[in-house]
C-alpha cells in the first residue's frame, strides 16, 4: 500500500541524503508509522461498537452521558498534524441503546486517522454514532460533540500564531431544548 521508494523521493525533495547514516531506515519507518496513523482507511480496524439495551438491567437512564478525551488528526490541506480536546454527550431514549464509552473514544480516533478538515471531522463522528446507536434501537434524544484543536498549518507556518478551532455538531435535544444545551455548554466549561 506505501512505498518506500516515495519516501526517498521526498527526502530528495527537500534536499535530504536518504543514504545518509541517519535516514537510511527512515523510509521503512514512515511507512510503518503511515499504516498506523492513517488507519482511518482501513475498514478492518474500524472498531466494533458494543451497544446495551437501555433498562435490560433494570436500569433505565434517560439523563446526559458525556465523555471528554483527546484526539490526533492530519489537515488535508498541508498534511500536518491537528489535536486538541472533544467532548461528547448524549442522551439515550427509553427503549435506546447505550453505547460503551471506550468506543466512543476508539471512534473518534478511527475518524481522526485520516487526512481531514475539522469541519467533517465532528459530523463524520456524529453521524457514524447516531447511525450505530440507532440501527436496532430508538435513536438518542440528541447527540453533541465539541472538538477544540490546534492546528499545525496554522501554528508552524503562514500566519504562525497560536490559537484553538473549535467545532460543534448537535442533534436533536440539544438544538431544540436550550436547557440541555445549556446543560452540555456548563459543564465543558466545568
Amino acid at each position: 500500500m506505501y512505498d518506500e521508494h516515495l519516501i526517498r523521493e521526498m527526502l530528495h525533495a527537500i534536499g535530504e541524503d536518504p543514504d545518509r547514516e541517519g535516514l537510511i531506515e527512515t523510509p521503512a519507518r514512515v511507512v510503518k508509522m503511515w499504516k498506523e496513523i492513517y488507519r482511518g482507511y482501513d475498514p478492518e480496524q474500524r472498531p466494533k461498537a458494543s451497544i446495551f439495551s437501555n433498562g435490560k438491567d433494570g436500569i433505565e437512564y434517560d439523563q446526559m452521558i458525556m465523555d471528554e478525551g483527546f484526539f490526533n488528526s492530519h489537515c488535508e490541506h498541508h498534511m500536518v498534524p491537528f489535536f486538541g480536546k472533544y467532548y461528547f454527550a448524549y442522551i439515550p431514549s427509553s427503549k435506546g441503546g447505550i453505547i460503551g464509552l471506550s468506543k466512543v473514544a476508539r471512534l473518534i480516533d478511527y475518524h481522526s486517522a485520516k487526512l481531514q478538515i475539522q469541519e467533517r471531522l465532528v459530523q463524520d463522528i456524529v453521524n457514524d454514532l447516531c447511525k450505530i446507536l440507532s440501527t436496532d434501537f430508538e435513536a438518542p434524544l440528541g447527540m453533541a460533540l465539541v472538538m477544540e484543536g490546534e492546528h499545525l498549518c496554522k501554528t508552524m507556518r503562514g500566519v504562525k500564531k497560536q490559537g484553538l478551532m473549535r467545532t460543534v455538531c448537535m442533534k436533536g435535544v440539544f438544538l431544540t431544548n436550550p436547557s440541555a444545551k445549556e446543560e452540555f455548554i456548563q459543564l465543558i466549561k466545568k
